[in-house]
């Protein structure tokens, strides 16, 4: 029986990956990776290594999990060593949980290597620090691609349950986003910052407030991160990293 790796690849920037999960790309004899994995990484497989792709874009998930499932297990029952290799970590938004399930009951052999998420690493990038000490002390990690289906209550726990929010996959329904969370008590003027391509050169950040960034979408698309709390005022005295197609309010 071989074993799986589920292994966080980190959010684009391929030096973010851990030691541990550049040794199980390198020993991998088959790697399925995701659409958000920098390519570069691949470089590192070994001869005669096979490389799958299984990436899934927004709104496009289909049947593709239960298909990826399937090859973890066939290939591990071949005696196989497999690296599931994902965008950002396994674990959050990754649906590693689900793989990690799926091998439990097959009784595979598998190792969970955690990568460093979107949420901690464009945030930094764009100069956000999640927490500060006189700003804020909590953090909320929130999927937004189903921001129509949360109740009025969930809006409400959502807005006041944290004083930094991070919406993943959240582009396409911010409009609703930004609605329900000025309904639920946050004031319009909330800082609000989208970062697109986080960690890559291509990174593009904007910066506004919560009752007007909804004018700025149109700059932005997926994959972005959107944080929302007063920590994204810092991001003007912490702009380490120079982006060649920032744009700031």
């Amino acid at each position: 029986m071989g074993k799986v790796y589920l292994v966080g690849a980190g959010p684009g920037d391929a030096e973010l990956i851990t030691v541990k999960g550049m040794r199980a790309i390198e020993e991998a004899d088959v790697i399925l990776y995701d659409r958000l994995v920098n390519s570069t990484l691949l470089d590192y497989a070994k001869a005669g290594a096979q490389l799958i792709f299984c990436g899934k874009e927004p709104r496009k998930h289909g049947t593709i999990q239960e298909s990826i499932n399937e090859q973890l297990v066939q290939y591990a029952q071949e005696d196989k060593v497999v690296t599931r290799l994902k965008g950002g970590d396994p674990f959050i938004f990754g649906r590693g949980g689900e793989e990690a399930l799926v091998l439990e009951e097959n009784e595979i052999t598998y190792e969970v290597v955690p990568g460093i998420t979107s949420g901690i690493s464009a945030a930094a990038y764009a100069g956000i620090p999640l927490t500060h000490r006189q700003v804020s002390g909590s953090v909320s990690f929130i999927n937004g691609a189903y921001a129509e289906e949360k109740t009025d209550e969930q809006w409400r726990h959502i807005a006041g349950g944290a004083d930094t929010l991070c919406f993943y996959m959240g582009i396409r329904k911010f409009p609703i986003i930004a609605e329900k969370l000025m309904k639920a008590g946050l004031s319009e003027e909330t800082p609000v910052s989208i970062i697109h391509w986080g960690t890559l050169p291509k990174q593009k950040t904007i910066v506004a407030n919560l009752g007007t960034i909804i004018n700025r979408l149109h700059e932005v698309s997926n994959p972005s991160l959107i944080v929302i709390g007063e920590v994204v005022r810092l991001n003007e005295r912490i702009n380490w990293y120079k982006e060649s197609t920032a744009a700031y309010l």
